[in-house]
Parts: C-alpha cells; structure tokens; sequence
C-alpha cells in the first residue's frame, strides 16, 4: 500500500526524537497502521542539524512553508513551538488540505478553537495527543477510553520541572530557589523557567483536558493560575507532619454553577498515588460517573517518549486517511456541533479545603480571636498545629487546616484575621484537595 508522506517542521528534542523511533520500529508502525510511515522531508532552519540527525535519509530545507505546501505530503508534524510562525504554519497546512500533528500545547490552548474549526472546515484531522503529559495517552482516554462516562473532574500533575522541585524541596528541606539551580544544571528547567514554575505550562495542557472532558472550548485566558516560586519549605513541612503532599496540580471540575480550571500548589492527602508521584514524572488522575477515579502515570516530557505519542497520532491519522471525515473522532471528543459554552467559575467562588499558616503572639486568647473570625465566616477547623515557641521566643506557629469553603470566604477572613494586633506578618494560605 501506498506510504504515507510525512512532512517533519522542526528537528529539536522532540523532532529528533521521533524520527529515530520511527525509523528504529518502521516495520512494527507500519503492521499497526496498515501502510508504511515515513518522513520525506525535514524543514528546520539549522540545517547542520537535520543533516545530522536525518544521516541524508531524507529531504531537508529550511524553508517552512515549502513543507506545507508540497503536494506529496500528506500529514504535517508541528514541532516548532510557540504560537507565532507555528499558526501560520498549522493554518496554512490545514487550508491545503494536510493532516497535522503537533506537540504544541500553546497553540492549542490559545487558537485552538479557530485551528479545529478550520480543520473542520476542509475536512482534515489535527492531532495532538504529545502536547500532554508526553508519553502518557491521556487525550486518547478521555477522548475514546472514557466515552461512556460523564467526566467530574481531572487533577494532574503536568509539569515535570515543577514536580522535581517540589520533590526535592520535601526531601531535602532545601528552598526553592536552591532547588530551582539544581534543576537548571540537570536541565530539567530552562535557563528562563517562568512558564513552568508560574504554572502556565501546567494551565495550557489543563485547558486542553478540559475542554476535551467536558465539550467546552479552550478558554485558556479564563484558567486561575498560580505558580510554585512563593512556595515555602516550612509548609511543605508542616503539611508532611499533618500526612499531605503539596504538589504542583492542574485541576478542572464540573460542577452546577460552571466550569472549575485552576492551577495552584496543592495539599493532597500523603496516601493517594498521585501524590506520591516523585521527580520529574506526570500523573493525571481521571474521576468518571462509571469508571470512578483512574490514574495514568509515565514520563511528561522526553525525546522519545514525547515521539512515542506523536507517532500514536501518525499511526491514528494514517488509518483514518481515507476515512470519511463525519466518521471520525471529534477533535475535542464530543461532535463540533455539541460543543458547549460552559462558564469558567472565578477562583473567588470555587469551594475547596483550605492550609492556613500564621505566626501569632504566644498570649491566651489568640486562638479563640481567630476561630470566631472563622466561625463567622462558616469555616469550620479539620486539624490544628500549634508549635510551642522556640526558648526566648514570643511568637508561634499555628496551622490549620479547613474544612471545605468558598475561596472568597477564606480571603474574607484572613483579610480580617491580619488586622488582630497579635498576628506577625501575613497568613499562608494554600489549597487542600482530598481527590475522592
């Protein structure tokens, strides 16, 4: 049968990564997909590079557009990143009639609305199951896996980086910053971190998971997002002393009022799988009406096991190619007809379970004041620490932990708790998920 023509943009970590798995298992790929796969031409504009990685097996070019526009090419592999000349890019591929591939989470997250509706519109395919959790098919199992289910709610953890981070301030007692120069030696962080470490990395694939689990659009611009830089190691203490983990979570929920999509440091109880997910690996967990609550764990990132996910998608796109294009699988999981313009709740009406840390005067009354204040507010206390002062010390710890409120609740009451003359700077406050 008639190969498909593969036209390969961008020859990085990722590009390389899945041209060598997908000449190194050509034979398995092409007995799964029912005809061979092959990358006939590379465009990036380091072409020293693509000579080296390619070995001259292929054409290469510098010349983008060039790709796009090549009859002969039959599905386009987006590797670029970013969502400037990658759009041009994505869009031009699409209006000529190309299936595309791509890695690109911002992309998605930002344009994707117009990019499927555009594919839609020809009569093409976009694929995108390697701008998730890499290696992990989660977008596959929430797209076909878990059809049957009415998806409640996903909380993953989708940042390698930050996940290292976090792991190793636990271990190590180190502070963040510390922890983060580690992480740039190994290069598990970028020279300039901010999009993981400020949880926008993170914001881009949940935006994407949820519009697929719920049949919304993408409303990145809409996600409450929070990063891991204001972290302290002496909560990640405290709350390892209570039996919790505080991880990095992307998290999205249906509930009656809207759409919940919030990335934020997060308390989850020390037992759950997910929070004992360590180093720089990704989780997701999934909660549906039928299937309950599954985990899928692997690696987040990676030359290979990214190209691993890619491929997935050549191997499903070549298998659909001559398919009907009303027969196949919607791109966000529910027909293009029946997506949905669900709300996206703010954070100050979400309802959660709250860490509090304050350091207060060591005199009687301190407790009773802040528990009214509480009490005021309808928040009832979970658990308390309260940490006897250091020798010559007059000023304590407390934490506690909350049962569940509403966020603009809580603000409520710690604006009100840190005007009590006994309480000594501001209050910590994190977010506690159970993830039942």
């Amino acid at each position: 049968m008639k190969p498909i023509n593969v036209g390969l943009l961008g020859i990085g970590t990722v590009g390389g990564g899945t041209f060598t798995v997908l000449e190194r298992n050509a034979e398995e790929i092409a007995r799964r997909a029912g005809r061979p796969i092959q990358i006939t031409v590379v465009a990036d504009k380091n072409l020293d590079l693509a000579r080296k990685v390619t070995g001259g097996r292929c054409r290469i070019t510098d010349d983008a557009f060039a790709v796009v526009g090549d009859a002969e090419i039959d599905i386009v592999v987006e590797l670029i990143g970013g969502c400037g000349v990658a759009k041009e890019l994505v869009l031009k591929a699409i209006d000529n009639g190309k299936h595309v591939v791509t890695a690109n989470k911002a992309l998605l997250a930002n344009h994707g609305n117009e990019i499927f509706a555009a594919a839609q519109k020809v009569g093409v395919t976009v694929a995108f199951e390697a701008a998730v959790a890499g290696g992990i098919p989660i977008i596959k199992a929430l797209r076909e896996g878990l059809t049957a289910n009415r998806i409640e709610w996903i909380a993953g953890i989708i940042n390698g980086t930050t996940n290292f981070i976090l792991s190793e301030m636990r271990s190590k007692g180190l502070p963040f910053d510390e922890v983060l120069k580690e992480a740039q030696l190994l290069g598990y962080a970028e020279a300039d971190p901010t999009f993981d470490v400020e949880g926008i990395d993170a914001a881009h694939k949940l935006t994407i998971m949820s519009a697929i689990a719920f049949g919304n659009s993408m409303k990145f611009d809409q996600a409450y997002i929070e990063g891991i830089t204001k972290l302290d190691s002496t909560d990640i203490t405290y709350a390892e002393q209570l039996g919790y983990r505080i991880k990095l979570l992307g998290i999205t929920k249906r509930t009656p009022e809207g759409v919940e999509l919030r990335v934020h440091p997060t308390l989850i109880p020390a037992k759950r799988l997910i929070a004992n997910v360590e180093g720089a690996m990704n989780a997701v967990l999934v909660k549906g009406d039928a299937v309950g609550a599954t985990l899928y764990y692997g690696k987040g990132a990676g030359a290979e096991p990214t190209a691993s996910a890619v491929i997935a998608d050549l191997v499903d796109v070549a298998r659909m190619h001559t398919a009907d294009p009303e027969h196949r699988v919607p791109h966000l999981a529910f027909q293009p007809d029946a997506i949905v313009e669900l709300p996206i709740l703010p954070i100050s009406e979400v309802i959660t379970s709250y860490y509090l840390r304050m350091r207060v005067e060591d005199k009687p009354g301190v407790l009773a004041d802040i528990t009214r204040i509480l009490a005021e507010h309808q928040i009832s206390i979970d658990a308390m620490i309260q940490r006897e002062p250091d020798e010559g010390e007059e000023q304590a710890d407390i934490i506690m932990l909350t049962h569940q409120t509403r966020e603009k609740n809580i603000e409520d009451a710690i604006a009100r708790i840190e005007k009590l003359t006994v309480i000594k700077g501001g209050i910590t406050r994190l977010r506690l998920e159970g993830l039942l």
